[in-house]
């Protein structure tokens, strides 16, 4: 549960990042002023953990199962592939959060969403290896 928290606490910073370098990317509330509740810091950092979860959901619970359907074709460009998968992770993330008080917008999926995706992947693999969240124990055999 603990590598979980963490996991989400690195995917709302990526997505902070994310936001902060492309324009297209958007996190707001649905509240009656249209901004992250209270358009306070504390509001901001609770939206993006909010969008965070999300992600993290969406990528524990459908990507793998898209990465082994796209196998074939992943295979096929070397691995490059997975930028487009995980532009539709963050694609699924942004419908999915418009059921939600926070909205994550994607202006456009082709450029902004690709370019998202390489974003964050680089920011969690470095947030990643600061946390050692990636390392595995060989005395715990997990």
């Amino acid at each position: 549960m603990g590598k979980f928290i963490v996991r989400v606490l690195i995917n709302a910073l990526a997505l902070w990042i994310a936001s902060a370098l492309l324009p297209g990317l958007q996190i707001y509330s649905s509240g009656a002023d249209g901004l992250v509740p209270g358009n306070s810091a504390a509001g901001t950092v609770l939206a993006f953990i909010a969008v965070g979860l999300i992600f993290g959901i969406v990528n524990a619970l459908v990507k793998p199962i898209v990465k082994l359907l796209s196998l074939p074709i992943t295979f096929l460009t070397l691995g490059l592939f997975t930028i487009i998968i995980n532009a539709a992770m963050l694609w699924l993330t942004s419908w999915l959060s418009g059921y939600t008080p926070v909205h994550f917008t994607i202006d456009a999926f082709l450029w902004t969403a690709v370019l998202a995706a390489i974003v964050i992947s680089v920011v969690s693999m470095i947030a990643g290896a600061l946390t050692g969240i990636n390392r595995r124990s060989l005395s715990s055999g997990r």
